[in-house]
């Protein structure tokens, strides 16, 4: 089951944990259909998985399986606008279709939902995380980060031509929902000259003296990068709503550009890379953690290793409990090693 927002990688996994399943283990593998929703459906929506069907889709972006990141089941929200808890529908489509265990690709949020499930329900849950703000506290690398941070580096290589071909200031919004580590990232590999992210914060006035820097010593052109979780100068979250969904993060790049242009004149331009970041061909890091992380959570099965979340810690793979994944999180270190090599690079970061 792959759960929550989409990425690059998601494939390689599904298809390691095929393969290893298949021609070791001589196991039957379902492919849930969007998640927990396919658990739901009567009768539940699932395919099975051989070798032949999952190997085209190594370089496809997304998932095979579909996904979905609303409803949570506890309380999935109905036509009527009232709230159900539905935890149990889960729990009878898993027992229905005969499984042995589930392997579920998430993040956080949606390992944490899968945990309560499998405990309410007696259900064999391994976990793989899988996330492109590389927030989750266990591991070194989350499925999908690679390929995001790849893109958003791309994006300011293309970037800087046309900056300096006008003059201008160029604002790059890239996603990072709770943490920095796409825009910090990226800022350092694209040659960015400001990088903001929510974890340092910031001045108006610390941008534009970095581009009156710049342009002293005759550089007439500037690029910034921002995550779309970082607040205003006064602390405010800036967010996007509909009648269709919740509130969401994103327009501080517009906001930068309001305030750039109003404190010194400066001409700019933004780009919100927004879900560019997580289609696209997985890179082959991707792929690789990806491979890795679904051989392990089959061999976990096969030693009836339950409740386990795997990981990649110093160069290879571990496991550790869900509850263990779930509780800690990772935001970009404001004394870490990139925050100092951004500093060493002279690249603004915040006061």
């Amino acid at each position: 089951m792959t759960s929550g927002g989409d990425c690059a990688g998601l494939n390689a996994v599904i298809r390691a944990v095929v393969h290893r399943s298949v021609n070791t283990y001589r196991w039957e593998v379902l492919g849930i259909r969007q998640a927990t929703q396919g658990l739901m459906a009567q009768p539940p929506q699932a395919v099975n998985l051989s070798p032949d069907k999952v190997d085209p889709f190594l370089t496809a972006g997304g998932t095979m399986l579909g996904t979905t990141n609303k409803g949570n089941p506890f309380a999935f929200p109905m036509p009527d606008g009232s709230v159900r808890d539905r935890s149990e529908e889960i729990i009878a489509g898993y027992h229905q279709l005969g499984l042995d265990a589930l392997i579920g690709i998430g993040g956080d949020g949606s390992l944490a939902i899968l945990q309560r499930l499998a405990q309410q329900g007696n259900l064999n849950l391994v976990g793989i995380p899988k996330t492109i703000d590389n927030d989750v506290g266990v591991t070194e690398l989350s499925i999908g980060f690679d390929t995001a941070v790849s893109i958003a580096t791309e994006a300011l290589d293309r970037l800087h031509f046309t900056a300096a071909s006008h003059s201008r200031v160029m604002i790059l919004e890239v996603m990072g929902r709770d943490a920095g580590h796409i825009a910090i990232s990226a800022g350092i590999a694209g040659g960015a000259d400001v990088i903001l992210i929510p974890e340092i914060p910031y001045t108006i006035d610390g941008i534009c003296q970095t581009i009156k820097k710049r342009q002293e010593h005759g550089k007439n052109y500037c690029l910034i990068v921002v995550a779309e979780a970082v607040r205003t100068e006064a602390g405010e979250a800036v967010t996007l709503a509909s009648d269709f969904e919740q509130c969401r993060f994103g327009g501080i790049g517009q906001y930068l550009s309001e305030q750039i242009c109003g404190r010194i004149g400066a001409e700019t331009r933004v780009t919100v890379l927004g879900h560019t970041q997580r289609g696209g061909t997985p890179s082959s890091l991707d792929r690789l953690i990806g491979a890795t992380f679904g051989v392990a959570a089959v061999d976990l099965i096969a030693q009836e290793q339950y409740d386990r979340v795997v990981t990649w810690q110093n160069r290879q793979v571990r496991s550790v409990p869900i509850s263990e994944a779930i509780v800690r999180y990772a935001a970009v270190n404001p004394e870490g090693t990139l925050v100092r090599t951004a500093r060493g690079l002279d690249i603004y970061l915040g006061d």
